[in-house]
């Protein structure tokens, strides 16, 4: 099977797809298997369709669930992409504990905007047996999360959804008196606009579909707030940052993936007038697509150095 160099290396899909296996998780998937020129099998990746019902199988295939599914039209992650994220944030952490990845429930995760699909939590407590809190801020996606984590053995534990009430705060509300993270994850939303998703989606299906689809329907979905900010990527990791600036020693390393890298400089700068100790972007590729993850925290060396992983 060839290698997908480009992923983490312990990433579970570095390699193709065993389309034989994944049937035994998800029978829904043979409707879009079809042969390419070499006679290998692969799937129609126009079809919103097939890549829920792929990436399904991916969870349940690896990531020890009994069930998994997302409402209809919410996003469904693409899985060797966010375990990417995953891995190169246990690096982040092991680079602060002797280059060793902390692991077991120790480790408090905070994913800010969970989503109907519940996926860094999924990933995170399957590879590294860590715990996560789960923020969301709309009722559908609340309740879908929530239901995957109740319902799945491996989740109930380690796996805490809170619901944040106010639009347009990150961290008010969600961390509490008594709560420390050793790691915060995110995935923005990317888009000023209904308009501007629109675009993209048009562009990535006429890449896939090689210029024969003009339909602008976005192959691995998304409702509105998943997708769409009034300010785009740019405001709301923006906001972010100042919002982090008020919690600087709840959260170790607080991290966002970040699509656009022209506003890379402009973040360094706010993060700078921010006071924080130490920043870094950490680059990501995934087939054709390249993104990153923002990384900074506002602990001194001494401050890191008594940061206990162990508690």
């Amino acid at each position: 099977m060839k290698i997908k160099e480009n992923l983490h290396p312990r990433n579970k899909h570095r390699t193709s797809y065993d389309i034989k296996k994944l049937l035994r998780f998800v029978p829904q998937l043979k409707e879009f298997v079809k042969k390419t020129p070499s006679g290998e099998e692969s799937l129609d990746w126009t079809s919103p369709e097939a890549v829920f019902f792929l990436n399904k199988a991916l969870i349940l295939c690896y990531y020890k669930l009994e069930n998994w599914s997302v409402p209809k039209g919410f996003l469904c992650p693409p899985v060797p992409g966010r375990a990417d994220y995953i891995h190169y944030a246990a690096d982040l952490l092991a680079s602060v504990n002797e280059d060793r990845v902390p692991k077991g429930r120790s480790i408090r995760v905070l994913d800010l905007g969970v989503g109907a699909n519940c996926i860094f939590p999924i990933i995170g407590v399957a590879e590294y047996g860590w715990r996560f809190v789960g923020a969301e801020l709309n009722p559908v996606a609340f309740k879908s999360a929530k239901g995957i984590a109740a319902f799945n053995k491996t989740l109930q534990r380690n796996v805490e959804i809170r619901m944040q009430k106010a639009a347009g705060v990150y961290l008010h509300n969600i961390i509490r008196p008594n709560d420390y993270f050793d790691l915060l994850v995110c995935n923005p939303p990317f888009y000023k606009s209904e308009e501007e998703a629109d675009q993209h989606a048009m562009r990535k299906i006429k890449n896939l579909s090689k210029g024969k689809n003009n339909s602008k329907i976005m192959n691995f979905g998304g409702e509105e707030h998943e997708l769409i900010t009034e300010q785009g990527e740019f405001g709301f990791i923006n906001g972010l940052i100042e919002e982090s600036a008020l919690y600087p020693t709840r959260v170790f390393w607080y991290t966002t993936l970040v699509s656009n890298a022209k506003h890379l400089s402009q973040f360094y700068k706010k993060l700078k007038d921010n006071k924080v100790q130490v920043y870094k972007t950490i680059e990501m590729k995934q087939g054709n697509k390249i993104s990153r993850i923002l990384a900074w925290t506002f602990l001194k060396p001494k401050e890191q150095k008594k940061w206990n992983f162990e508690a």
